[in-house]
């Protein structure tokens, strides 16, 4: 960025300052690309510049964008790192991985990834015999999980940390709503220590390596959950 930054500087025909951030914006928006990143953060290069310049323009006073940054932060966390971003499941998604469960016996759930925790307080309802935990790295969606279980009285769990640092031996059921890029590192996590008679459940998002077992439309959108016995 700061090649480019000084070759329009001493280009003979100056840009404007959108001309600039757009050229700008296509070049990191390469970089992406030719370095293999994953798709979704092209689109987020392009404009980034872009959008700087824009808010730049509004001329807000600036504890609002320290604000913005703040909640940002406590939002996404280390989405830099695991390049899985916020991904809300949905209702329709929930009840069909309540289908999946088996009705005989108790089950042990853990959402890795839980966000606001709506899959976990949805099945701690239906199933109030179960156990069901989740996981979740950002600040935000975790505090906001153990507040709606704390008012609404849920037997739902919910921990901070980084599902890598779990033990998936001690679980039934492992959900996960994650992206394309942690999908092959999941899989030897789950190979290395899911037990007999378990099972994988990933919400979208399938593994390179292994084809599924069972899929499962859920979704009017062509989503599907995507299973693996053990």
């Amino acid at each position: 960025m700061l090649a480019i930054t000084l070759l329009l500087a001493y280009w003979q025909h100056p840009l404007s300052l959108a001309a600039a951030a757009l050229v700008q914006g296509a070049f990191a928006a390469l970089l992406t690309y030719k370095w293999g990143l994953a798709p979704w953060w092209r689109p987020i290069q392009l404009l980034f510049p872009i959008a700087l310049v824009g808010a730049h323009a509004l001329r807000l006073p600036p504890a609002l964008w320290l604000g913005v940054f703040l909640f940002l932060l406590l939002l996404f966390w280390s989405t830099f790192r695991t390049q899985v971003p916020f991904f809300p499941s949905g209702p329709t998604a929930w009840a069909a991985v309540a289908a999946l469960l088996p009705s005989d016996r108790t089950v042990r759930l853990i959402d890795i990834g839980s966000g606001l925790g709506g899959l976990v307080l949805d099945l701690s309802r239906r199933r109030p015999g179960s156990e069901m935990c989740g996981i979740e790295t950002a600040p935000l969606p975790w505090l906001l999980s153990v507040l709606r279980a704390r008012l609404t009285g849920s037997r739902a769990r919910f921990v901070r940390g980084d599902y890598e640092q779990l033990d998936f031996a001690a679980f039934d059921v492992v959900f996960a709503y994650l992206s394309p890029a942690a999908m092959t590192a999941l899989w030897r996590k789950a190979q290395s220590e899911m037990r007999p008679a378990t099972m994988l459940v990933s919400y979208e998002f399938t593994i390179p390596e292994r084809t599924p077992d069972r899929t499962i439309p859920a979704t009017a959108a062509r989503r599907a959950l995507y299973v693996w016995f053990f």
